[in-house]
């Protein structure tokens, strides 16, 4: 049996498989996609998530797009950043190239398929699992399992990267309590994870699952930010130095924040070839920290810490218990982001030794796993709409944090909305709430203020954002009278089921429907 782990990053990709001789995890180098670097002294492989449209027709993907530079000749025919525009609320229009459509969607599964027909060929994988993020919602995942059918992925698991990078930590130190930060391209993922042996003399491993957080926020937005800054420096705008200066910009944007990474100064300059001016950027690492706060971009790193932290001492956990502390991604490599970590749990504990392969190393474990506790990773509600407002109301349903299989208690009683009414829906949907920093600035360039908003997100569970039907009355409902009272679970599968009575009849309408998978 051949199990392959993807680790579908923003940034970078990681494809990993365990060797028949050591059994330890290996990650695959793909010939013109892999990208080969250090970290330290140590090797690291991964492929670059981008995808290029060229003239001819072909799709690029990986390393040949990146080495080339493909995307500062042609940047309306490049694509990175497109798994989070599938992550977010909502995706950017498509591009018309060549007269064909091209959305994050379609970009997405058109690089996962092309890197899947690399790699289906080389080890005829007998099981495939991906890695997701913490607060990925239910969309998300539906539409990994449409694309595994399409492509007709073997056996296909998921798991969220967070819990995969903690087991491939510590995978092999059962009763570990540790706690993963994965700071990527687009998300912050952190996720508390107990790893034990099922009983004396067995090898098979177990991991719970005891807390999480997440904030939509990563490296993408600080090559943004390092560009904008210079732009209000220059006096200069995006629309003025034009998409392919754009582009040019945040590829100088990056490597000024990985020196700055291991430097105290860092200097990079462009020259525009289109207005035949020379671009200079150069920042001090105490100006890229001050950047990075008046972003609220430590704060949300703060909060998440803190939430997470809370959820942890709720469930009795203090602080004091947690054996490691595991840095994951890209911008765990931000000084400032080590030293906010280490201030909260000392050098002892904190480890950064995999930062681009404990998620996808991680997810092979998988295999050996007898199971994996989890608990509902966002809130479940009723969206309602109030006339006399104008505004919507939510009636809760089961929690964040809720450990499933689970039951609501108390059924939830329903009247019609007006006379006549033969069938009832229900807006069911994912309840989270959201960080977004706002940054102000005055004519100068100069920041007038600084916040950091909570956002509350409602998502429907329905594919095609329709009310769920939950019952059919016969005779009609009479306004003002109760009429049907249901009841909810969460079965083992983490699917929502429907228990309907009709109180009128006297008759259960419905018998444990399912009504929508959660995530």
């Amino acid at each position: 049996m051949t199990t392959v782990a993807i680790d579908f990053g923003t940034s970078n990709t990681v494809v990993c498989v365990l060797d028949r001789l050591s059994q330890k995890p290996q990650t695959l180098v793909l010939e013109g996609l892999s990208r080969h670097f250090t970290v330290g002294d140590r090797p690291v492989s991964v492929i670059p998530t981008q995808l290029f449209v060229a003239t001819s027709g072909d799709i690029l993907i990986g390393e040949a797009v990146r080495a080339q530079r493909l995307g500062l000749a042609q940047p309306e025919r490049h694509f990175q950043g497109f798994k989070r525009d599938l992550v977010a609320d909502f995706q950017p229009p498509p591009r018309q190239i060549d007269g064909q459509s091209y959305s994050a969607t379609t970009v997405a599964e058109r690089f996962l398929t092309d890197l899947w027909q690399q790699v289906q060929p080389k080890l005829q994988p007998s099981q495939v699992i991906f890695t997701v993020p913490v607060g990925a919602f239910e969309a998300y995942l539906a539409w990994f399992r449409h694309l595994a059918q399409q492509l007709d992925l073997p056996n296909l698991r998921l798991v969220d990267e967070s819990t995969a990078a903690a087991l491939g930590y510590t995978a092999k130190r059962p009763g570990t309590l540790a706690l993963v930060i994965d700071f990527g391209g687009s998300t912050l993922d952190l996720s508390l994870v107990r790893t034990a042996t099922l009983q004396a003399g067995q090898t098979l491993l177990k991991a719970e699952v005891l807390a999480k957080a997440e904030a939509y926020i990563g490296g993408v937005d600080i090559d943004i930010w390092i560009g904008e800054h210079y732009l209000r420096q220059t006096g200069q705008t995006r629309a003025g130095i034009s998409a392919i200066g754009w582009q040019n910009l945040l590829e100088v944007a990056e490597k000024l924040k990985i020196r700055l990474s291991h430097e105290s100064f860092a200097r990079e300059s462009w020259f525009d070839d289109e207005r035949l001016i020379a671009h200079e950027l150069s920042l001090t690492r105490s100006a890229y920290e001050d950047l990075l706060e008046q972003h609220q971009f430590l704060e949300q790193l703060r909060q998440a810490l803190d939430e997470v932290l809370a959820i942890a001492l709720g469930k009795g956990i203090p602080k004091s218990q947690i054996d490691l502390v595991l840095l994951v991604g890209g911008s765990c490599l931000i000084p400032a982001v080590q030293q906010l970590i280490l201030s909260y749990f000392g050098k002892q504990r904190v480890k950064l030794h995999k930062p681009f392969t404990a998620v996808a190393h991680g997810a092979l474990s998988l295999s050996q796993l007898a199971g994996v506790d989890d608990y509902l990773h966002h809130s479940y509600a009723i969206r309602l709409w109030e006339p006399f407002s104008k505004t919507y109301s939510y009636y809760p349903l089961f929690d964040q944090g809720t450990a499933y299989p689970c039951q609501r208690q108390e059924p939830l009683t329903l009247q019609v909305a007006h006379a006549g009414q033969q069938v009832i829906h229900l807006d069911i949907g994912e309840v989270a709430e959201m960080r977004q920093a706002e940054v102000v600035y005055d004519s100068q360039g100069r920041m007038t203020s600084s916040a950091l908003n909570q956002i509350e997100h409602f998502r429907s569970l329905s594919q095609d954002g329709q009310p769920v039907c939950v019952a059919h009355l016969d005779p009609p409902g009479d306004v003002g009278v109760d009429r049907i009272s249901v009841t909810f679970q969460v079965n083992a599968d983490r699917t929502l089921l429907a228990t309907v009575y009709d109180l009128l009849t006297n008759q259960t309408l419905v018998s444990a429907q399912a009504i929508a998978q959660l995530r």
